[in-house]
């Protein structure tokens, strides 16, 4: 009989699972004993896996299920983005967070179990045409806030804030969900990789070179998410790095070293980038009719150019806005 391989990097399972090559599935089949897979139609997919919908043999509740291919053969074994996933949802415990219920694990297949949400942000607003009434905006822009602060005050950045991120149920009950990109982040900030967040959501400073950010990189996409919500499409939706920093600098003004200290230290400023003046969000389609003069505000104060001046999720909890009917 051939001696037994070892589990793909960082991942754990029983010794009864590491037999030989006929055993390798164990745990898929363990998987199948407890869950079954209800419509093989994808309802998502990502990087590395796809996402089904399962029904729990037990209690029949209806589940997600994320199914990652590993390659044994890979010396890199489970992609670093599915162990941050799950490291991160271990920790987090919070209404407002995507729960993770169960991990399998084998060889050849990493299996994650979720609680089902029926749509994402982006499908919802496709299928009301971008037309979200005034409360919902609020409702969600809240509840995605809140989801923040949680993740902030366990010290964990998100960045990866995007529509298609953040799972709605049919109530509107909104969740933050793929973690791939998250990390913990301590004091000082260390130089972290500026290839994060999707490109339109992007905070300008990652779009501008730097490799120091913190918590801010998420409270910018919530404005450009707050915004979209608010006008029914993307506010930068630039096709690639530059575009997108000229599409920010055409609504909100190009800034200077008065507005942000530091700007011109940047790796990707250049001191002869064209210099557009506020638009005015009066200009910007529907805002001020969707969120009125104290939405308005807030989108200024998670949009302000400089990380450190941009509002927190725990600060922008007692703006007006969300104290209002």
């Amino acid at each position: 009989m051939a001696p037994p391989r070892a589990p793909p990097r960082g991942c754990a399972f029983p010794e009864s699972a590491m037999l030989d090559s006929d055993d390798f599935d164990f745990l898929e089949r363990k998987f199948e004993q407890k869950y079954e897979v209800t419509e093989p139609k994808v309802l998502g997919e990502g990087t590395y896996g796809k996402v089904y919908k399962a029904v729990s043999k037990q209690n029949s509740q209806v589940v997600a299920i994320k199914r990652i291919k590993l390659n044994p053969d890979d010396d890199e074994g489970i992609p670093s983005t599915a162990l941050r996933e799950v490291a991160v949802l271990k920790e987090l415990d919070s209404e407002y967070v995507v729960k993770l219920f169960e991990v399998f694990c084998s060889p050849h297949k990493l299996v994650l179990v979720f609680e089902l949400m029926e749509n994402d942000l982006k499908k919802y607003m496709k299928s009301v045409r971008g037309q979200l009434t005034p409360r919902d905006v609020k409702s969600l822009c809240l509840q995605l806030v809140k989801g923040l602060e949680v993740c902030h005050a366990r010290r964990i950045i998100h960045r990866d804030i995007k529509p298609q991120n953040l799972l709605i149920d049919s109530q509107l009950r909104l969740k933050l969900a793929d973690f791939g990109l998250a990390r913990a982040f301590v004091v000082p900030v260390p130089k972290y990789t500026h290839e994060v967040v999707t490109v339109w959501y992007r905070a300008p400073e990652i779009l501008l070179g730097s490799s120091i950010y913190s918590i801010g990189v998420d409270m910018w996409a919530v404005g450009c998410v707050f915004g979209e919500m608010a006008t029914g499409q993307p506010l930068f939706p630039g096709d690639s790095e530059i575009d997108t920093i000229f599409k920010i600098f055409q609504k909100l003004g190009t800034p200077n070293e008065e507005d942000w200290p530091g700007l011109s230290g940047l790796p990707n400023f250049k001191k002869n980038f064209p210099s557009w003046r506020h638009k005015g969000w009066d200009n910007i389609r529907t805002t001020r009719a969707q969120v009125g003069r104290n939405g308005i505000d807030l989108l200024d104060k998670f949009m302000a150019y400089d990380p450190i001046k941009r509002w927190t999720a725990r600060r922008g909890l007692s703006h007006p806005y969300f104290q209002e009917p």
